[in-house]
C-alpha cells in the first residue's frame, strides 16, 4: 500500500467539472449578477444599480458570457422605448441553492470586506 510520500502514486487531478464551473462562475462579478437575477428579471440597469462598483462595459460583458453559457435569457421588450431585460434560465435556476449555501457559508467563514470596485 502506497504511503503519503510514495512519488509512484498516482498524481492527483483537479476535477474536470470543478474547473469548468470555476472558469465561468469564478469570473469578478458573474456571482453577483446570478445572485440578483434569482429574486427575478431585472433590466439592464436595474441590475447595474443592484451591484455596486461595476462598471456598464463590465455588466454586458458579463451578461453576454451567461447568455452564451445559456444560464440566463436575454428578452428585447417592445417599445418605444426598447428595452431589454435578462432572467435566470433553467440552469441558472438550478444555481440557486447552491448560491445560497454560498452566501450561508461567507457569512460564516470569511470576514467582511469593502465592496470590490470595478476598474
Amino acid at each position: 500500500m502506497p504511503n503519503a510520500y510514495d512519488m509512484r502514486a498516482a498524481p492527483r487531478q483537479v476535477d474536470e467539472g470543478i474547473t469548468r464551473v470555476f472558469q465561468l462562475l469564478g469570473k469578478r462579478w458573474t456571482g453577483p449578477i446570478l445572485s440578483v437575477l434569482i429574486s427575478g428579471p431585472a433590466h439592464f440597469a436595474d441590475l447595474h444599480r443592484a451591484i455596486p462598483g461595476i462598471s456598464e462595459r463590465m455588466l454586458s460583458n458579463r451578461l453576454g458570457e451567461l447568455a452564451a453559457a445559456e444560464l440566463i435569457v436575454r428578452e428585447v421588450e417592445d417599445g418605444p422605448p426598447l428595452r431589454v431585460s435578462y432572467r435566470l434560465a433553467e440552469a441558472g435556476r438550478a444555481l440557486e441553492p447552491t448560491l445560497g449555501e454560498l452566501a450561508r457559508w461567507a457569512r460564516t467563514h470569511l470576514p467582511e470586506a469593502e465592496r470590490p470596485v470595478d476598474r
